[in-house]
């Protein structure tokens, strides 16, 4: 397994060390409740290096992004971020990422720490274009500083205006006392904050910075646990449960990050299953009585006929009550459906409704 520049600071802190995408990484550190609600309420830090960072430069870099990406990176301005995914050829997602634009000839991916290998295997099939691509997955960092006292007090340890970085924009500067970090109004918790990625020589000095920063505004280190209970409560799809090679975008409902105006990979059978409607769709999901629905669990109707799968679920640390999503036949995908979640020997009622779960 692989460790991170942070996994011996983690183990240190008491974290529970678990295998994940091929990193040792922390899940937990006091608990997953306690975690979430300290994200929600005020202030926590996530060590995510385990995600991969491709550099995309030269003069036809966007020309090779946007073969092979959903979104239209072309609106991107430079300092802006896009939501996008990587369509493969038989109508799945090779990976979903986020686009870094930082002028006309260079870009940056950040892709599924567990799609890496897979990833840049794909970027370099595809790049027939006057572009470079630089895999540099294993000499950056990433810290997800994630909490709505995020801004407040992060910005005693950098001289930029953090407040002027907009919702998916970035700026690249000084961050807790190194140099070239990349500040990025971006996250996976629906409770605001910033994604800093930075060199792995400057690890611990950003670590030590964010946590004496945020000492006052009651930071603590977040484990994965708490990172999945919190994009779930926000209706946010995770790479291998959620979408898939096997799913498409238009089922993911994801069509808001596949756009038309431009040719990509796979784009004209997209286009047609848009058109002509998908034959399933994923859903979100409240149960109407106990239990917790669980990743593969069977969704049936109302007499009992097979018409889906749970995908993910958990028993939701803001709402105190479980939670769920799933793909399941298009005619049965309408808000306010009841649909019934097999649970071992029982049938438990759930209720189709509108992600997010949380309303901030």
């Amino acid at each position: 397994m692989k460790s991170t520049a942070l996994t011996e600071i983690h183990k240190q802190l008491g974290a529970k060390i678990v295998p994940f995408a091929g990193y040792d990484m922390p899940v937990s550190y006091t608990g997953v409740n306690e975690e979430h609600e300290t994200v929600r309420q005020h202030l926590g830090v996530f060590d995510v290096s385990h995600m991969g960072e491709f550099f995309i430069e030269g003069k036809e870099a966007l020309q090779l992004i946007q073969k092979i990406t959903s979104n239209d990176a072309s609106t991107l301005i430079d300092g802006q971020a896009q939501y996008t995914c990587m369509p493969n050829q038989t109508g799945g997602i090779v990976d979903d990422l986020i686009i870094y634009k930082f002028h006309d000839e260079k870009f940056m991916m950040v892709v599924n720490a567990s799609n890496i290998e897979k990833d840049w295997k794909w970027v370099n099939l595809h790049n027939t274009f006057d572009a470079i691509a630089t895999n540099l997955s294993d000499e950056y960092s990433l810290l997800a500083i994630q909490g709505p006292k995020a801004l407040e007090a992060m910005q005693s340890i950098s001289p930029l205006d953090l407040s002027a970085i907009k919702f998916y924009h970035f700026a690249v500067g000084e961050f807790g006392g190194a140099q070239d970090v990349i500040i990025s109004a971006t996250g996976y918790t629906g409770s605001g904050g910033f994604e800093i990625y930075f060199k792995n020589k400057d690890a611990e000095l950003i670590w030590t910075a964010v946590l004496d920063a945020g000492k006052d505004f009651g930071i603590k280190p977040i484990g994965l646990a708490a990172r999945d209970t919190l994009r779930l409560e926000m209706g946010m799809c995770l790479y291998g449960n959620d979408i898939d090679e096997t799913t498409s975008p238009i089922e993911a409902k994801l069509g808001w990050i596949t756009k038309f105006t431009k040719d990509f990979i796979n784009a004209e059978a997209l286009k047609a299953e848009k058109e002509n409607g998908p034959s399933k769709k994923l859903v979100a999901f409240e149960l109407e009585d106990k239990g917790i629905p669980r990743h593969g669990y069977a969704i049936v109707d109302e007499e009992g006929h097979d018409i889906g799968h749970v995908t993910s679920g958990t028993m939701s640390p803001s709402l105190k009550k479980a939670i769920g999503m799933g793909y399941v036949k298009t005619k049965h995908s309408k808000f306010g459906t009841s649909i019934y979640i097999q649970i071992r020997k029982k049938t438990i009622k759930a209720t189709i409704v509108k992600p997010p779960f949380y309303k901030a």
